[in-house]
């Protein structure tokens, strides 16, 4: 079975490596899959070539609407790959594989893929706004409509996408590359030239405002003033010392000798497991955030805001705050640290258990594979 797989495009982030997670487990002998970027080729798209598939650039400008031309260029790319099913990737990705099914007779069965959460409408851009109340007036066309997390899908729901043809499948996580490693603890703090003791607190994501790097590197602060041997590791796109927004909140809080800037990585579940707590700090947007189920299959446990299923996802193995209260994350944190490293392992092992009964990734693959028979 050909299956086409339409996304906004393929730099790092949560939609972006679930689709190589998916299409690394996929079983090639029942499904044939390729992958259509509007954008540029991107990071993941190196990776999906490097597991023997094809992947087509489209060269949409980032932040635009696709235009007239982007469409024909796919409807030739469906043409020449003659797909049983096109499934989109994210809003733009969604748009754009409902548009060019309606150009093939018969029609080719189109499955949506939502990966965002939408606490408030009006906090989104205006052309993410105008794709979204689109796609609710058109919600009833797609075979299915996946979204990622229950709270998105009932957020949507609320804006009148069909309740019908939905489901929930979670982001799935690979229990081998993401797993609990003393090597790792021990080698990341002598990279950074830290006594074998000391506490680290991350946060891996790219540098956007729904991240909101403020609201941790607030909260840093407050913890610093009660404990010394804290350090925060910050990975992810733009999340470098080239960043001057990001340098300067960093300066203005004095906190250019415990925080580490390390950018976009490849070694994330090294970084992961040698964490003593993971952090979610986003002020909204989330729907799965991968980062949380990362660190948790690595035995790490994590402190989240409430925005999307996190709080789900993390249950009791973990704390969850109110987004934007960088005192509630810093208390959040010191609960954690109180607790001890006795402590912290029986949360980041219960956190791991919780991973592999809920959401390992061959029973995500599992899922999708379903929905295309």
């Amino acid at each position: 079975m050909r299956i086409v797989h339409v996304i906004t495009g393929l730099s790092t982030g949560g939609a972006e490596i679930m689709l190589y997670n998916l299409l690394s487990r996929i079983n090639r002998d029942r499904f044939s899959p390729s992958v259509v970027s509007l954008l540029e080729q991107g990071t993941l798209g190196n990776r999906i070539l490097e597991l023997d598939l094809p992947v087509y650039s489209l060269g949409m400008k980032p932040g635009a609407l696709p235009t007239p031309n982007i469409f024909w260029n796919l409807i030739r790319t469906l043409r020449q790959l003659q797909p049983n099913i096109i499934q989109g990737w994210m809003y733009h990705g969604n748009l754009a594989a409902y548009v060019a099914s309606r150009f093939f007779t018969p029609k080719i069965p189109v499955i949506w893929g939502i990966h965002h959460s939408i606490a408030a409408l009006d906090a989104e851009k205006q052309m993410t706004q105008a794709i979204i109340k689109l796609g609710a007036k058109i919600s009833d066309s797609p075979k299915k409509i996946v979204f990622v997390s229950q709270t998105s899908r009932s957020q949507h729901e609320a804006l009148g996408y069909c309740h019908q043809n939905s489901c929930v499948i979670p982001n799935g996580f690979d229990l081998v590359r993401f797993q609990p490693s003393l090597q790792a603890r021990i080698n990341l703090r002598t990279a950074l030239r830290l006594a074998p003791d000391t506490l680290l607190i991350g946060l891996f994501c790219r540098y956007h405002p729904m991240k909101d790097h403020a609201n941790f590197l607030q909260a840093a602060a407050i913890l610093t003033k009660k404990y010394s041997n804290v350090h925060f590791l910050l990975a992810g796109t733009d999340v470098d010392a080239a960043n001057q927004n990001l340098q300067q909140i960093i300066d203005d809080l004095a906190l250019q000798s415990q925080v580490h800037l390390l950018g976009e990585r490849s070694d994330i579940p090294d970084l992961m497991a040698a964490l003593d707590i993971a952090t979610s700090a986003s002020a909204y947007g989330e729907a799965f955030p991968l980062v949380v189920g990362e660190a948790m299959s690595c035995g790490v446990p994590c402190t989240v805001t409430d925005v999307g299923d996190s709080q789900w996802i993390v249950s009791n193995t973990g704390k969850v705050v109110p987004p934007k209260n960088p005192q509630a994350l810093a208390k959040a944190w010191q609960e954690l640290i109180e607790i001890g490293s006795a402590g912290r392992t029986a949360l980041g092992q219960a956190a791991r258990v919780r991973i592999q009964e809920n959401f390992a990734l061959d029973a995500v693959v599992a899922q999708y594979q379903a929905l295309y028979v």
